[in-house]
């Protein structure tokens, strides 16, 4: 759980070289995730999807491309950042919270959130909130970092708590907001703790994908309606 005044404000400062920092840090691959995360939203050729703390855009342009004929809405409670993704041709945004979204029950076919739930005030009502947004049978997909394979978890934790904010330091001036991104992953829940927190929270069936050795993964559930458990 978050301070949402702090990640808000650390959000903020860092949306200038956000993109740019992403695509630095993690090689290149965040690309690769968030396809992965189009190339299943269009599988089930959404009508309506709404792109949760969507930052910069990133994930809500990787989707509207796989989904041409879905209406893509674009949601971040940082107005900063935002002003980032409208430059990249996104004209359905709101600056919302996600814990308290402005959209009616069963507005959505499809919510996804790349790297925004962990960073969120409560787990919990936020996917709460998630789930009401979208319709019964509804999908929800959940892209973030995750505690990876065993055998690469030192050298994991050594570039995220040494590595990382020192790079990210120089590229944005901001070193604080990333030596944060460290500890929100370790304490952010990941794998089968994820997939059973979305089930209590008005999901089921829900699925783990490790993405990378598991340094990143997609979790993919579906709103249970009457008569799921």
């Amino acid at each position: 759980m978050q301070d949402p005044t702090f990640v808000q404000k650390a959000f903020a400062a860092i949306a200038p070289r956000y993109v740019l920092a992403n695509h630095v840090l993690s090689g290149g691959i965040d690309v690769l995730w968030r396809r992965k995360v189009a190339a299943l939203a269009r599988e089930r050729q959404p009508s309506r999807v709404l792109d949760l703390a969507t930052g910069s855009g990133d994930l809500a342009v990787a989707v509207g491309a796989a989904c041409p004929d879905a209406v893509v809405v674009a949601a971040d409670f940082c107005a900063p950042m935002m002003e980032h993704a409208q430059r990249r041709g996104l004209a359905r945004l709101v600056v919302a919270d996600g814990m308290a979204l402005p959209f009616a029950d069963g507005a959505f076919d499809l919510v996804t959130v790349g790297f925004g739930l962990r960073n969120m005030a409560d787990y919990g009502g936020a996917v709460r909130e998630m789930a009401r947004v979208l319709r019964p049978g509804g999908t929800l997909m959940v892209l973030d970092f995750s505690q990876p394979a065993p055998w690469l978890r030192g050298a994991y934790k050594f570039y995220l708590h040494r590595v990382l904010p020192a790079v990210a330091g120089v590229l944005t001036g901001q070193r604080g907001a990333y030596e944060y991104l460290g500890n929100s992953i370790e304490g952010f829940p990941s794998g089968p703790a994820m997939t059973a927190h979305l089930d209590a929270h008005g999901f089921h069936a829900s699925r783990w994908i490790p993405l990378t050795g598991g340094i990143a993964s997609l979790y993919v559930a579906d709103k249970a309606v009457a008569g799921d458990r």
